[in-house]
C-alpha cells in the first residue's frame, strides 16, 4: 500500500502543502472525537474545506489518510546520531516518551489499535506505518553495527522492537502515561540486550512484528 505516500511529502511548500496539512488536521480531529470507525472522506472533507474528489484522489481510502497522519507526526520524532548506539537509544526513547506524553498522541494509537482488532483497514493502516518506520529506525543499528558497538548479525527490526514495546505495552496494555523513568531503562535494557547478542538473526525464528515498533 502506497496511498499513505501523499503529495505533500514530495512537493513541501505552497497550495499542496496547505491542502495536506488541512487534510491532516481534520483527520486528526475526527479521530479524536470518534475514533477510526467514525473516520469517514466525506467528514474529513466537510472538516477541511477540501473537496471529496480530492481526497480521493491522493489518499483513496481513510487508511490512506491515518497512515499520512501517522507519518506526519512521527515526523516530529527525530531519528538521533548521536555517535553511539547507547546515546542514539536514550535520546530515541527520550523523544519517543515526549511524543506519547501529550494525552492526544496516545488517544490517537489507542483509537487506531483499537480498530486494527476488529477492522481490516485500520489493522492496514497501522502495520503499514510500522512497516515504513521500523527501517528508517533501524539506520542506528545498522551504524552501531559498522562502528563495531553489536554483533555483525544483529537483527536492527528486532532492536527497534524491543525499544518500541514498552512505550506500547504502557499505552494501550496498562493505560498509564509513560514518563522519562521507562524512557531510560528501556533504552538500557535494550543496550544490554543487543551487546549481548539477544537480537541476532535466526533463520528458523520467528520475524519480528513490525507492530511492536517505535
Amino acid at each position: 500500500m502506497t496511498a499513505h505516500h501523499a503529495p505533500g511529502e514530495t512537493r513541501p511548500g505552497g497550495r499542496t502543502a496547505r491542502t495536506r496539512q488541512a487534510v491532516l488536521a481534520a483527520v486528526f480531529e475526527e479521530l479524536d472525537d470518534g475514533g477510526f470507525a467514525g473516520l469517514t472522506m466525506e467528514r474529513v472533507a466537510q472538516r477541511s474545506g477540501i473537496h471529496v474528489a480530492t481526497l480521493y484522489r491522493r489518499w483513496r481510502s481513510t487508511e490512506g489518510l491515518v497512515c499520512d497522519l501517522l507519518t506526519d507526526l512521527s515526523g516530529s520524532v527525530p531519528l538521533p546520531d548521536t555517535g553511539t548506539l547507547p546515546g542514539d537509544l536514550r535520546t530515541l526513547a527520550r523523544s519517543i516518551s515526549a511524543f506519547y506524553g501529550e494525552a492526544r498522541m496516545r488517544r490517537l494509537i489507542q483509537a487506531v489499535v483499537s480498530a486494527a482488532a476488529t477492522d481490516p483497514h485500520a489493522a492496514t493502516a497501522i502495520r503499514s506505518f510500522f512497516e515504513d518506520r521500523l527501517p528508517l529506525a533501524g539506520r542506528m543499528v545498522e551504524r552501531a553495527m559498522v562502528r563495531g558497538e553489536l554483533p555483525p548479525d544483529t537483527d536492527p527490526t528486532q532492536v527497534m522492537s524491543a525499544l518500541g514495546a514498552p512505550f506500547y505495552y504502557r499505552i494501550l496494555i496498562a493505560r498509564r502515561p509513560v514518563d522519562d523513568h521507562l524512557a531510560e531503562s528501556t533504552a538500557t535494557a535494550v543496550w544490554a540486550a543487543a551487546r549481548a547478542g539477544a537480537y541476532t538473526r535466526h533463520e528458523d525464528g520467528p520475524a519480528a512484528d513490525p507492530a511492536a515498533g517505535p
